[in-house]
C-alpha cells in the first residue's frame, strides 16, 4: 500500500522550464505520473511536452488543473518562497528538490507550515516514488524500483538508491520510497513518515551530537531496544531484508 501519493495524485512542477526541472518533469511523466501543470513566473500560456500547460503561479495552476502535489526545482534564493506559495495555494504534498537553501530560509518555512495541513519532503531530497502506482515525484532512477510491500525511508539520496537496488535485485518490491533529505532543517522526519510514537526521533545526515546523544552506538541501542533489526553495513541491506521477510 502506497503512502503520500498514488496514481490519482495530480502533479505540478514549480520551475518546470529550467534545465533540471524540465529534465526530471519529463522523467516523472514517462514513469507514469499524472503531470498536469508547470509553474514558472513570466512563462504562463506556454506548454511543456506539447500538452502540459505552464502557469505564472501555483494558484492559477490549481484553479485550472486541480493539481494536488508540487515538485519544486526553484533556485535556492527563491525556493522557500516557492514552498510557501504552494502551501498558500492549498497543495498538500510538496517535495522540494533544491539544495543549498540558506538555513534561515528553511527555518522560516518550517515555522510557517508547522500548523498547516501539508507534508513537505526536503529540501535537498530525491523525492517520493510509489512503484505500484506508477507515480514518482523526484529525481530517483525509476527503473531500479519494483512494486511490492516494503517501504524505504532515508535521509541520503544515494543510500536510498542503494537500498532500493539491493531490494529489487532480490525481488523485494517497494510500496513507497521517500527520501526526506539531509539538510539540518527540513520538513517531514523519519518519525512522521514511519508513524512512530510521539517524542521518538532518529537522525542521520545533519545530526548534531550532544554528549552521548546522536552517537552511532546510542542510536543502535535505542533502535535495538525498540525491536528494530540493525543492518551492519550498507552492502547488507538487501540480504538482511530478505532474511527478515522469510523469517518474520
Amino acid at each position: 500500500m502506497s503512502i503520500l501519493v498514488d496514481r490519482n495524485t495530480r502533479l505540478l512542477v514549480q520551475g518546470i522550464t529550467g534545465k533540471e526541472g524540465s529534465y526530471h518533469a519529463s522523467r516523472c511523466a514517462e514513469y507514469g505520473s499524472n503531470l498536469v501543470a508547470g509553474v514558472t513566473p513570466g512563462k504562463g500560456n506556454q506548454v511543456f511536452r506539447e500538452t502540459i500547460p505552464i502557469f505564472d503561479s501555483v494558484q492559477q495552476a490549481i484553479d485550472q488543473t486541480k493539481a494536488t502535489a508540487s515538485l519544486i526545482f526553484v533556485p535556492p534564493a527563491f525556493a522557500s518562497d516557492a514552498v510557501i506559495e504552494a502551501v498558500d495555494a492549498g497543495i498538500k504534498i510538496i517535495a522540494c528538490i533544491t539544495e543549498g537553501i540558506p538555513v534561515q530560509d528553511s527555518i522560516k518555512v518550517m515555522h510557517y507550515i508547522k500548523d498547516k495541513d501539508v507534508t513537505l519532503i526536503g529540501p535537498n531530497c530525491p523525492g517520493i516514488i510509489s512503484p505500484g502506482e506508477h507515480f514518482k515525484m523526484g529525481i530517483m532512477p525509476g527503473h531500479i524500483h519494483k512494486p511490492g510491500r516494503t517501504g524505504v525511508v532515508s535521509r541520503s539520496g544515494t543510500l536510498t538508491y542503494e537500498a532500493v537496488k539491493q531490494l529489487s535485485d532480490l525481488d523485494i518490491g517497494q510500496s513507497t520510497c521517500v527520501g526526506i533529505g539531509g539538510d539540518p532543517v527540513s520538513g517531514a522526519t523519519f518519525t512522521e513518515i514511519l508513524s512512530a510514537p510521539e517524542g521518538k526521533r532518529m537522525g542521520h545526515a545533519g545530526a548534531i551530537i550532544t554528549g552521548s546523544h546522536g552517537k552511532v552506538s546510542e542510536k543502535i541501542k535505542s533502535l535495538e531496544s525498540a525491536g528494530v533489526a540493525i543492518i551492519p553495513t550498507p552492502g547488507s541491506i538487501g540480504t538482511t531484508m530478505e532474511s527478515l521477510l522469510s523469517h518474520p
